[in-house]
C-alpha cells in the first residue's frame, strides 16, 4: 500500500499555505482511513503502519489502487504543547494573539497553528463602511500573513473537513504528551493536536425562503460586501440620468439589516428607494431603546419604507412569473445562482400579524440579513458515539470555562459556542462576546497547560453601537443608563472604540493614521464647500 507521510515545514505565509489546496483531488479517501484508525483505537503516529499490517479491507485496497498520499503536518517541536485554532475571526485570531502575549516557561510555551478558509481577517462590524466609502478594504480586512508576521503563530489557509477528538476516552487536561485528537482539512492535510479551539464563526442561512439562495445577497463576509458594492455600482451606472429609482429590499431589521438600510439609503439618496422587511412589528427588538429611537429617526429622514410584521414567502425573477404555466405557489426555482443583469426580482410577503394584507414587492437588489448557521455539524459524523454535544443550531455546548462538555481538550467560543448566561439564555453571537471569550480562552489554555485552575467566563455587557451612515451612528454604553450618543459624536466614538479593538499595534497605528488623514481631507473639502456657498450667495 503506497501511503506516504510527508513531513511538512511550518508555514507563515499564505502563498506557501495555498499549496495545500492542491494536495489531493480525492482527499475523501484519506478521511475513510482516519475513521478506520479511530475505530480500531490506533493512534495517528503509528496508524499508517498498523493499518498496513491489518487484514485487507475495501477502503485500504481502494486507496492503494489510486495511490493517494497522506499528508501529515509535522510540528516544529514534539515536546511543546500543540494548539490548533480553527477559525480566524474575532474568537480564533484574538485567542492566538492572547496566547502569544502571555508569559510562558520555555518548555510550556505552545506552538500555535491557526486555520481559516480566507487569507484575510475581517473586522465584520465595519463592513458597512465599505459601501459608504469611509474605509478601504486593507483597513478592516488585513491579511493574516501581515498580522502574524512578527509572531510565532503559524497560519494555513484551508477549510476544515472533519474532527477526530480523542479526549473523550477519559484523558484529562493535564500536560501529558498524549494527543487530544486530529483535524482533517479539505486539502487532505492531517493535523494532530494537544489542544483544540473551535472558533469557526457562522454562515448566512438562506434556506428559509424559496429563491433566497438564488437571488438574495447575504452580507456577512468581505466577499459579500464586495459583491453588494459592485452590484450597487452597476445599478448606479445603469440608472444614471434616468427617472427610474434603484429599488433595494433589505430582509431583516436586526442590527445588520438596519445598518445596511441606513447605509444604502444614504448612498443612493434621491436615486433609490430602500424597503426594509421584518417579521417583528418593531425594528431592533433586542437593542437599547436609545439605539432603536435613533435608528427610526434616521431611517425616517431618509425615507426608508419599513414593512413590519411580514415574512418573505419567496423570491422570484420577474421573467419567471411571465410566461410560466405554473402558479407562484408552486415554488419552482433555478438551482444555481443566475446572473442578476438587469432583471427585476419579485418578493412575495406574507403577513405575520393580523390586520395586514399580503404584499408583492419589486426590487433591483435583495439584501438578506436573516438567520445564520454555525458550520460545526459537518465536522463530526452524527453516528459517532463521542460526537460533539451540539444544540439545535449546531453550536457546541460548553461549560463555564468554555470547554466543550465531555471534551476537556477542546474549547469553543463565539458563534461556535452555546454558552448560557446566568438566566439560562445563550449569549448573543456578537463581536463583543467573541472579544471577551477570546481573552478567557487564551488564559484558560495557559492555565490548563500549566495545571492551574481554569476561570469561569462571565460576559460583561459594555453597551451596543451601530453605524447609520458616513457621519451618523448610535452608541448606548451600559455603564450610563439612558445615555445614547448619536450623530457625529456617536460616529466618532464608535470609530475610536473599533480602532482600539483592531488586532495588532502595528495595524492599529496604520489605520489610525489613515483615518486621521481622511478626516482632515474631508474637513478641508467641507470647509471649501461652505466658503464657496457663502461667496456665491453674496
Amino acid at each position: 500500500m503506497a501511503l506516504a507521510a510527508s513531513a511538512l515545514t511550518p508555514l507563515n505565509r499564505i502563498s506557501n499555505a495555498n499549496r495545500w489546496s492542491q494536495v489531493s483531488s480525492r482527499a475523501s479517501h484519506s478521511f475513510n482511513v482516519s475513521l478506520l484508525f479511530e475505530k480500531r483505537g490506533i493512534g495517528f503516529r503509528n496508524g499508517i503502519a498498523a493499518a498496513a499490517a491489518a487484514s485487507p479491507s475495501p477502503v485500504i485496497e481502494d486507496i492503494s489502487q489510486k495511490e493517494i498520499p497522506q499528508r501529515i503536518y509535522t510540528w516544529p517541536d514534539n515536546k511543546k504543547p500543540r494548539v490548533c485554532i480553527l477559525g480566524g475571526g474575532f474568537g480564533g485570531l484574538y485567542t492566538a494573539l492572547r496566547l502569544e502575549s502571555l508569559i510562558w516557561a520555555d518548555d510550556k510555551k505552545p506552538q500555535v497553528l491557526l486555520v481559516d478558509q480566507s487569507e484575510r481577517f475581517v473586522f465584520k462590524p465595519m463592513l458597512y463602511e465599505l459601501l459608504s466609502g469611509e474605509v478601504d478594504a486593507w483597513e478592516i480586512a488585513p491579511r493574516f500573513s501581515e498580522l502574524l508576521a512578527n509572531t510565532g503563530i503559524q497560519f494555513f489557509q484551508d477549510r476544515v473537513k472533519m474532527l477526530h477528538p480523542a479526549d473523550h476516552l477519559g484523558m484529562n487536561g493535564s500536560t501529558g504528551s498524549c494527543s487530544g485528537g486530529t483535524v482533517v482539512l479539505e486539502s487532505g492535510l492531517l493535523i494532530e493536536y494537544d489542544w483544540l479551539v473551535l472558533a469557526l464563526g457562522s454562515e448566512a442561512k438562506l434556506d428559509t425562503a424559496p429563491g433566497a439562495a438564488e437571488f438574495a445577497f447575504p452580507f456577512s463576509t468581505l466577499e459579500d460586501a464586495c459583491k453588494v458594492d459592485n452590484k450597487l455600482k452597476e445599478l448606479e451606472r445603469r440608472k444614471f440620468g434616468k427617472d427610474t429609482l434603484i429599488r433595494v429590499a433589505v430582509v431583516g431589521c436586526g442590527y445588520s439589516g438596519v445598518e445596511l438600510a441606513a447605509t444604502v439609503s444614504e448612498r443612493l439618496q434621491d436615486r433609490g428607494l430602500v424597503q426594509a422587511i421584518n417579521v417583528n412589528t418593531i425594528i431592533l427588538p433586542t437593542a437599547p431603546p436609545g439605539n432603536r429611537e435613533t435608528a427610526l429617526k434616521v431611517l425616517s429622514s431618509r425615507k426608508v419604507q419599513l414593512l413590519l410584521g411580514y415574512l418573505v414567502r419567496c423570491i422570484r425573477k420577474e421573467s419567471d412569473l411571465e410566461g410560466s404555466a405554473m402558479p407562484a405557489e408552486a415554488g419552482v426555482f433555478p438551482k444555481t445562482l443566475a446572473e442578476h443583469g438587469s432583471e427585476k426580482y419579485i418578493l412575495e410577503l406574507q403577513p405575520a400579524e393580523r390586520g395586514l394584507q399580503r404584499q408583492i414587492l419589486e426590487a433591483d437588489l435583495v439584501l438578506w440579513t436573516v438567520g445564520s448557521k454555525p458550520p460545526l455539524p459537518q465536522l463530526e459524523p452524527c453516528d459517532r458515539p463521542h460526537e460533539l454535544p451540539l444544540n439545535g443550531r449546531g453550536q457546541a455546548e460548553t461549560d463555564e470555562t468554555l470547554r466543550v462538555k465531555g471534551h476537556p481538550r477542546i474549547f469553543a467560543l463565539g458563534d461556535s459556542s452555546a454558552l448560557r448566561d446566568m438566566n439560562g439564555r445563550i449569549l448573543p453571537a456578537t463581536a463583543q462576546v467573541a472579544f471577551q471569550q477570546a481573552d478567557f480562552t487564551g488564559w484558560n489554555l495557559w492555565a490548563a497547560i500549566n495545571d492551574r485552575p481554569l476561570l469561569p467566563f462571565r460576559f460583561q455587557n459594555l453597551g451596543e453601537m451601530m453605524t447609520l451612515g458616513r457621519n451618523d451612528a448610535a452608541l448606548s454604553p451600559s455603564f450610563i443608563e439612558g445615555l445614547t450618543l448619536e450623530g457625529p459624536v456617536g460616529h466618532a466614538a464608535r470609530k475610536i472604540a473599533y480602532l482600539l479593538r483592531l488586532p495588532t499595534d502595528e495595524h492599529r497605528l496604520k489605520v489610525g493614521i489613515s483615518w486621521l488623514t481622511k478626516s482632515a481631507v474631508d474637513s478641508v473639502a467641507s470647509l471649501q464647500s461652505t466658503l464657496s456657498k457663502v461667496l456665491s450667495g453674496s
